[in-house]
């Protein structure tokens, strides 16, 4: 390919110092991004370049991208509800199966014990702070049950007088540098 004209100027639109992309050229994005409706990312990954480098090209051909709801709405997400084979598989059929290792603190967590015991650690403190005194009246406050003692003694995991509800805020401070006194820590 002549990538010079006769004055030795290079020619516009063609690179000497690297190969042509089919991206670059404009019927190769109509028919690839258009009419077979591939998204920028698989062919990103196709040519080993960036989602941006995709949408340069297909911005600079004059070819109109699609908005979130577009792409979704091509996407293949899998079958669904009784159709997908996974369906009602738990256990070791299923494919995220690990061998029953549950981390410790993530078992503890899903466990009836514990759910009873917030349950009613939130009853005493009446969704009340017992830092600051800030009163939870708007479900996006977060609140957070607060160990006094460590976590890692496992006899007080769920006793309720080591546990008092706490605000994100104050649980944060508990456990910072601040908390020279160790408030709320034993």
């Amino acid at each position: 390919m002549k990538k010079r004209d006769s004055k030795g100027r290079f020619i516009s639109g063609v690179h000497a110092w690297r190969e042509e992309k089919p991206f670059w050229n404009k019927e190769w994005c109509i028919e690839e991004y258009l009419i077979k409706q591939r998204s920028m990312g698989d062919i990103a990954v196709e040519f080993g370049v960036t989602c941006q480098a995709i949408r340069f090209w297909i911005s600079k051909h004059g070819i109109k991208s699609r908005n979130v709801s577009e792409s979704r709405s091509i996407k293949y997400w899998g079958a669904s509800g009784e159709n997908n084979p996974m369906f009602g598989k738990y256990g070791p059929e299923s494919s995220n199966w690990k061998g029953g290792i549950t981390p410790e603190r993530q078992s503890f967590y899903a466990s009836m014990e514990w759910k009873q015991a917030v349950k009613n650690v939130w009853k005493r403190d009446g969704g009340v702070c017992r830092r600051c005194g800030k009163i939870k009246r708007h479900r996006q406050d977060e609140y957070h049950i607060h160990h006094i003692e460590s976590f890692m003694v496992v006899e007080k995991r769920t006793d309720e007088d080591n546990l008092i509800i706490v605000c994100k805020a104050c649980h944060n401070w508990i456990h910072s540098k601040e908390n020279t006194d160790n408030e709320f820590i034993r």
